[in-house]
């Protein structure tokens, strides 16, 4: 049987606003896409999965979305989108676009309609509810972005259910004409040559009619999670959506499906179940603390590995893996599991690219991670652009229940702005990212790390990926293998191998900034090294690793 392209695939993300700016006004745009798609082929990569460029009002950067058939203006014309898929494609780089359809804007059309009265046609396209008598909202849920999930309209004299910011409302997907107008909407852009579609939450589309108080959590508000995340009639409904386009094109589909467990991704990405090609899991970047998310802790190898591992051996054979260390919603990669110390991040970058793109699954580069970028240094919460950090620091800060100096390192190791910093093209002013001023601040750093110093330098944390990503193409053991875990106790060491018709791999990657003793398995003792971070005959049966050395070694 052919295997489905999107399994030997490399995904690149780029976030629009921050990738390139062809125009100075310090946003980037689709022409800036497009002028950098031979660095993208020089990288390797097979498909762009492009955050939101459809028309917005902008309150969270295009996730709120006014014109799914529109281009924002700040992005450019639907004549530069056109082009960009065309120079992809001539490139042979496929364009998924993301797919936000759990809600839309308030200033969508059907909004602005369904708000004004409770009769007409779109009345019913979102989830309004009267309040409780004494005029409060319907329930206790808290939204993801802080405050009430409900917001009162006047207009309607009901409340609407948000469960991001109040700006976007959750569409009704119980109602077969919202369901109508979501796939005619996708069948459009199937039309016009895209490759598939990155699903925003969208295991949150589907709610539960009843709508009690959720259980409190962190003092505040309650959760909505068992009520409006795997819903009753979500896998209705994505079987329905792709009966009704997604079957009809040769598509990749990835679900971002937060709390999936590896028993739920096989329903929404089973090998037969006719709906996604894979989803997006959360167990690897969800460290909780007593703040909820904002947490600067980092997770124990072994648990990293735990759940690393469950999710490649629960999935093997029956669905696909989706592999990603970080992407716009996350801190950057390098700072948050490697060490972005100076002596240690290329190391660390180039450990944490092997451990991530030996596994089974398909692998997600997030702009800048191919050059080993960093979280920003914020000094204040007026750096911050991000909807979700402004209000996460009003919410414990600004209205004195943490002190500053408490709360300050949680959000500033996780904030989602760590992630939508400039890229850093090269060491001229902005980071040739724009002539004008940015939308957002240049991490510091740019003059050490940049594309053009990392082109110039054959050791570069850029061609490391491009290799890993040529060896992916080369050996069919790193697409199809099975996996199993080595040394599962081990606090330093992460290790494992990959086995496919009789080929095998060993792959062992260093967490710690400190040597490290280690004896190759018997099977290794006739091997080649396929790649490796540091100069290493690895000729030894007893190794002493460097910090965060990683290396790939294939019997022979």
């Amino acid at each position: 049987m052919k295997t489905p392209w999107w399994k030997e695939a490399v995904v690149y993300q780029i976030y629009p606003r921050s990738f390139m700016d062809s125009n100075g006004d310090g946003i980037g745009d689709l022409n800036g896409i497009t002028g950098k798609l031979d660095y993208l082929k020089k990288l390797g990569i097979n498909v762009i999965w492009m955050s939101p460029v459809y028309q917005s009002p902008n309150d969270d950067n295009g996730y709120d979305i006014s014109d799914y058939q529109a281009i924002m203006k700040e992005f450019g014309t639907m004549e530069d989108f056109d082009r960009l898929l065309t120079e992809a494609h001539n490139r042979g780089i496929r364009i998924v676009m993301d797919l936000v359809v759990n809600h839309t804007s308030d200033e969508h059309t059907w909004f602005v309609e369904s708000r004004k009265s409770r009769e007409n046609e779109y009345s019913d396209y979102y989830i309004w509810r009267d309040g409780k008598p004494d005029g409060s909202a319907p329930n206790n849920w808290g939204s993801c972005f802080g405050g009430s999930a409900w917001q009162y309209d006047s207009e309607r004299g009901q409340y609407y259910l948000h469960l991001f910011s109040k700006k976007q409302p959750d569409l009704n997907w119980d109602n077969p004409k919202v369901r109508k107008e979501v796939f005619d909407m996708m069948t459009w852009w199937c039309e016009k040559g895209i490759d598939g579609f990155r699903m925003d939450v969208i295991s949150m589309i589907s709610k539960t009619k009843e709508m009690p108080d959720g259980e409190v959590e962190n003092g505040l508000y309650g959760s909505f999670g068992p009520y409006c995340i795997h819903g009753p009639n979500v896998h209705k409904y994505l079987r329905e959506m792709n009966e009704t386009v997604l079957s009809r094109y040769d598509l990749m589909t990835v679900g971002e499906t937060s709390g999936v467990t590896p028993e739920q991704a096989c329903l929404y990405a089973g090998e037969t179940t006719n709906e996604l090609n894979m989803v997006f899991q959360f167990e690897h970047v969800d460290i909780a603390g007593r703040f909820g998310k904002w947490n600067d802790q980092k997770m124990p190898l072994t648990r990293l590995k735990e759940i690393l591992s469950k999710w490649q051996t629960q999935l093997s054979g029956k669905a696909w893996n989706s592999l990603y260390w970080d992407n716009h919603d996350q801190p950057r990669a390098v700072s948050r599991f490697g060490d972005d110390r100076p002596e240690f991040r290329v190391m660390s970058a180039k450990m944490l690219a092997t451990c991530l793109h030996m596994m089974q699954g398909t692998p997600y580069i997030y702009q800048g991670e191919e050059l080993g970028m960093t979280n920003y240094p914020f000094e204040s919460p007026k750096d911050f652009r991000d909807i979700e950090s402004i209000h996460a620091y009003e919410e414990w800060c600004e209205s004195g229940r943490v002190p500053h100096e408490t709360f300050w390192p949680c959000i500033t190791a996780v904030s989602r702005d760590n992630a939508r910093t400039p890229i850093q093209w090269d060491d001229s002013p902005n980071a040739g990212f724009t002539k004008g001023t940015p939308w957002i601040q240049v991490n510091p750093n740019y003059k050490e790390i940049n594309a053009k110093a990392e082109l110039a330098d054959p050791d570069s944390v850029f061609y490391y990926y491009q290799k890993l990503i040529a060896l992916r193409k080369q050996y069919p053991v790193i697409v199809h293998g099975t996996y199993r875990l080595l040394l599962a106790d081990s606090e330093e060491l992460f290790a494992y191998t990959r086995e496919y018709q009789g080929e095998k791999l060993l792959v062992v990657c260093s967490f710690v900034d400190h040597k490290v003793s280690y004896e190759l398995p018997e099977e290794f003792k006739n091997k080649e090294l396929l790649i490796g971070n540091r100069e290493n005959s690895y000729g030894t049966e007893v190794m002493e690793l460097s910090p965060y050395e990683a290396f790939v070694l294939r019997a022979v």
